[in-house]
């Protein structure tokens, strides 16, 4: 592996942005389009492929953060059962009596007190605590962005027809190909 080779795939292991990567480690590359199609036929060398796995693996020990515990909290905000929080009579739990994975899915609780009145029995009405909860949505599509549910490109690889030029009927068929 050559210097620069090994230059792009520690910069390539910062943010995965392999396009960033390969300006970093070839600078008199100036324009993305270059960029990002040689950074794709690097991505590709095994021996990089292999570097790169490598070095994922010694952060890995070294943090001891693995994806399995990062997809383990995902997994914690995105499977949320709301109800966990309320007691049997609809009032919110005690913070030390909510579990540790439900607990984990909550960013903050905050005690409100807003007066609207008393009631019957004179008692005050408007003690409420709010729940902010981490977004359960995102933790959704990065979890389905890890197990590959997303596509962000379709690539296209437009075949000549020897008769006539490509259509666009041609290119949705060959895309729905891809998809298939």
């Amino acid at each position: 592996m050559t210097e620069a080779q090994k230059r792009f795939c520690d910069e390539y292991l910062i943010d995965l942005n392999a396009t960033r990567a390969y300006k970093v480690a070839y600078p008199n590359c100036k324009k993305d389009e270059t960029a990002r199609a040689n950074s794709s036929r690097l991505i590709a060398n095994a021996n990089i492929q292999t570097y790169v796995a490598e070095k994922i693996k010694e952060r890995e020990k070294r943090t001891e953060i693995t994806q399995d515990m990062v997809l383990n909290e995902l997994a914690k905000i995105a499977f949320l059962d709301i109800r966990k929080i309320y007691n049997e009579t609809g009032g919110l739990k005690n913070i030390q009596d909510i579990d540790d994975s439900t607990a984990g899915a909550i960013t903050s609780i905050e005690s409100v007190e807003e007066f609207d009145g008393y009631g019957e029995d004179r008692e005050q009405i408007g003690y409420n605590k709010k729940i902010k909860m981490l977004d359960k949505t995102k933790a959704l599509e990065l979890i389905g962005r890890h197990l590959g549910m997303f596509k962000d490109k379709v690539e296209v690889d437009v075949k000549e027809k020897q008769e006539k030029k490509n259509t666009i009927t041609d290119i949705f068929s060959q895309m729905k190909e891809v998809d298939e």
